[in-house]
């Protein structure tokens, strides 16, 4: 199911690495504290469900997730050549999120390169250089296939369409027909999107926070940068 959503949460970018007030907010990781190269270590793998220490066995060179600087910024890039890597934290060991109380989730995110002929409307060309999943756990209950938002920066889709798969609802919060190769600043209020795609209120602790990037339907190349991801309270 193909929707095109109009006045959703979505913020026009701003000046990169822009901060608010620290009581209104709970930064999850600005990348800041690794040496470039090195693993992001706060972030963590998934095998078999379950999330565990990120090491070097969980890449190679056609899949990386990797911190860099530029200058004294840090931030993560993604690289994938025909496959899928993403890193994760679970709420309430990683981190701590009530969407009661911080409901807008922001983060910085810039696409280097996308990959060629996706479309998030189409399952067999359905890749996403950048997304930003959004886990929650039924009822309190981790389920074998749980809701799922991925909020994506799309090759060719528009700011604003939500696509359903199931249980997984794909929301583009950045797109190149807007341009890419530059930072933007997405903010997005994951009360109302939930509520939106899927016509109910949400589960007050999502259960897992994803960054990703994947190239394996179309067998092409994506490098996306990721930065100052944080938890905001209602606007």
């Amino acid at each position: 199911m193909l929707l095109l959503l109009t006045g959703w949460a979505w913020h026009a970018p701003s000046a990169h690495g822009q901060a608010t007030d620290g009581r209104d907010r709970i930064l999850i990781d600005d990348f800041d504290s690794y040496e470039s190269g090195s693993l992001p270590v706060r972030w963590r793998a998934q095998l078999n469900g379950n999330l565990v220490p990120l090491t070097e066995a969980f890449f190679n060179d056609r899949e990386r997730i990797e911190a860099r600087r530029e200058g004294s910024n840090g931030f993560a890039r993604a690289r994938v050549q025909g496959e899928t890597v993403h890193v994760n934290m679970d709420n309430g060991s990683d981190f701590d999120w009530d969407t009661t109380t911080h409901p807008v989730i922001a983060w910085d995110w810039r696409a280097i390169q996308l990959p060629e002929g996706s479309r998030e409307d189409e399952d067999r060309l359905n890749d996403s250089g950048a997304g930003i999943y959004i886990i929650f756990a039924i009822d309190g209950v981790i389920v074998k296939r749980p809701k799922v938002i991925k909020y994506v920066y799309s090759a060719a889709l528009p700011v604003g369409t939500a696509v359903s798969y199931g249980k997984l609802k794909v929301i583009v919060a950045g797109s190149a027909l807007d341009g890419s190769g530059s930072w933007q600043r997405v903010e997005r209020d994951v009360v109302e999107d939930y509520r939106r795609v899927f016509g109910e209120a949400p589960p007050r602790r999502p259960l897992r926070l994803r960054l990703w990037s994947d190239a394996d339907n179309t067998g092409t190349v994506a490098v996306a940068d990721f930065d100052n991801v944080m938890l905001l309270r209602a606007r």
